[in-house]
């Protein structure tokens, strides 16, 4: 792929009206779907509903521009509040701006490096199992403020949620109640709008209520407080050595989901848009959500990413370009100039009822039903993955996610390499018994190389066999260790006076083969044969000169 893929191009946009009026129709819905979203999920991360609001806009514009998805809404997520909520409590406020351009930048270089395509190694139960524990550790990070109990910072999400369960239990007073019928009221809204309108913006619909209820009954309740009038100026995070070297490993783990995330929502994307022309570049989409982070830590936000929530709802809403996630941003961005008081006064519970709903909807529950009845295994990686999502770190999780898929993987390969003990071909000859035939298949590798090559050396030992034909046609893989277990067999049998010939190797073998040494072991370079039937007429051949060098008077 050349740079200029990398770059945006006048094809991005289609400007023909009907075109252009989806995209409007399509942007529209989006922000509006989106502007409780970026608040909710800004207070989530420990960074402020503002930075969610800027986030939204200025990520939400460069992503769209230099992205490689044409229907890809990017902004705040749930996944990256998680991430950056400790980051937050141990380094403080002002290190997001640092950890939210150094990420932007590993990205940015990651696109540019062509690393797009790695996230198709990421098996499907983990990706699921990750979805699932990031929707369980949004929805306990909104119970204290749905009860009305901030949170211990530092916690475990669930320990934290229930400390704050209990605390509120233990006091019950208006405030409590007040707070906690302000979330359950947003909750409530929108179940019954999802299903008596589902066109209609839900979550819009219910914070707006909650927060008019609350202002006319002067209700004791948080609220997100006051808001910029406008977008701050762009400003360099201070940089020094110590603070690099201490922001590192969160600003590497940031980017890290930031590209899986993204890449993952961008794939998700191509599939529901299919047939509209829309195209999914993965080393663009990370160079575009690269400049995207980057922007947005210049401005005060927090890193973005692709979000296949209001992605989901874009391409439903009829998106066919870019453009309508630009035109996303600039609802957001009308918001910030026009509406920033009435949008401070909505109460933060009513944030956590539109997050806790939310989360629900991450995973359906008949995804996880065809996960779990999938295989065995698959429900295993799927549930080790969530659990060490909630339990310790989503970055963990998704490596040891991948290791235990790779156990498993590795565990079918190896049980589907076996060696089978056949008969010889043609009729039976007298000294038949003393040629054993044996046909390898499957993978030769580390994992099975020892467990079959330990069977045709067991078998060779009976019936006083004094011939063994390797058929090697089978063998679809041979790695070094299978081919040296392979050296060991034929060195160990022609140790023992047993002859080894050697059938079928496959041309993409050969190599390896003769570098480790299998072929040097053998008694005679004419110990290789390209047909099965001629291994199996030398083999009777040799069996037959030493009966008959064997016979009394022979010589």
């Amino acid at each position: 792929m050349s740079l200029r893929a990398l770059l945006p191009a006048r094809s991005d946009y289609d400007l023909r009206p009907r075109t252009f009026g989806a995209d409007l129709v399509a942007g529209l819905t989006v922000g509006v779907v989106a502007l409780p979203l970026a608040l909710a999920f800004g207070v989530s991360s420990g960074v402020g509903a503002a930075a969610g609001l800027v986030t939204a806009v200025v990520a939400g514009i460069v992503a769209a521009v230099f992205g490689g998805s044409g229907v890809q809404v990017s902004g705040p997520t749930g996944a990256m509040a998680v991430v950056l909520a400790p980051v937050v409590a141990q380094h403080g406020l002002g290190s997001v701006a640092l950890v939210t351009v150094l990420a932007g930048v590993v990205v940015l270089v990651a696109g540019a490096l062509r690393l797009g395509r790695l996230v198709t190694f990421i098996p499907w139960p983990v990706v699921e199992g990750f979805t699932l524990g990031i929707a369980c550790v949004i929805f306990l990070q909104q119970v204290p403020n749905a009860v009305g109990v901030p949170a211990t910072a530092g916690l475990n999400p669930a320990v934290a949620a229930w400390r704050s369960v209990t605390a509120a239990a233990a006091s019950a007073d208006t405030a409590t109640l007040w707070t906690l019928g302000a979330a359950a009221a947003v909750a409530a809204v929108m179940l019954v709008l999802q299903r008596v309108a589902p066109a209609v913006p839900a979550s819009l619909v219910g914070v707006a209520l909650v927060t008019v209820l609350a202002e006319a009954l002067h209700a004791p309740v948080a609220r997100i407080g006051a808001l910029p009038a406008s977008l701050p100026l762009p400003v360099l995070p201070s940089a020094s050595a110590g603070a690099l070297r201490d922001l590192l490993g969160s600003a590497l783990a940031v980017a890290a989901l930031a590209a899986i995330e993204s890449l993952l929502s961008a794939r998700v994307a191509a599939t529901m848009a299919a047939g509209t022309g829309s195209v999914y570049q993965p080393d663009r989409e990370l160079v575009g959500q690269g400049l995207a982070s980057v922007a947005s830590g210049l401005f005060g936000g927090m890193p973005a990413t692709g979000a296949i929530a209001r992605t989901a709802v874009n391409v439903r809403s009829g998106a066919r370009t870019r453009l309508a996630a630009i035109v996303h941003a600039l609802v957001i961005l009308a918001v910030i100039y026009l509406a920033t008081g009435p949008v401070g006064r909505i109460p933060l519970a009513a944030l956590a009822g539109v997050l806790m709903v939310t989360t629900t909807r991450m995973i359906p529950a008949r995804t996880v039903l065809r996960v779990v009845r999938a295989s065995r295994s698959t429900a295993v990686v799927f549930a080790v993955t969530a659990v060490i999502t909630v339990a310790f770190d989503l970055i963990e999780a998704v490596e040891i996610g991948v290791l235990v898929a790779a156990f498993f993987a590795l565990r079918a390969v190896a049980g589907a390499a076996g060696v089978h003990r056949e008969p010889l071909p043609g009729p039976a000859l007298p000294g038949d018994e003393h040629v054993a035939l044996f046909r390898l298949e499957g993978a030769m590798f580390f994992g099975a190389a020892e467990r079959v090559l330990s069977q045709v050396s067991e078998d060779s030992r009976r019936d006083g066999v004094s011939v063994v034909v390797l058929r090697l046609s089978g063998l679809r893989m041979v790695d070094a260790t299978g081919a040296k277990a392979l050296a060991e067999l034929v060195q160990e049998l022609e140790r023992r006076g047993v002859t080894v010939l050697v059938k079928g190797i496959k041309p993409a073998h050969l190599g390896l083969l003769r570098t480790v040494g299998v072929l040097d072991e053998l008694r005679d370079e004419r110990h290789l044969f390209a047909s099965l039937d001629d291994a199996v007429e030398h083999a009777r051949s040799h069996v037959a000169r030493a009966a008959a060098a064997a016979r009394p008077g022979v010589r």
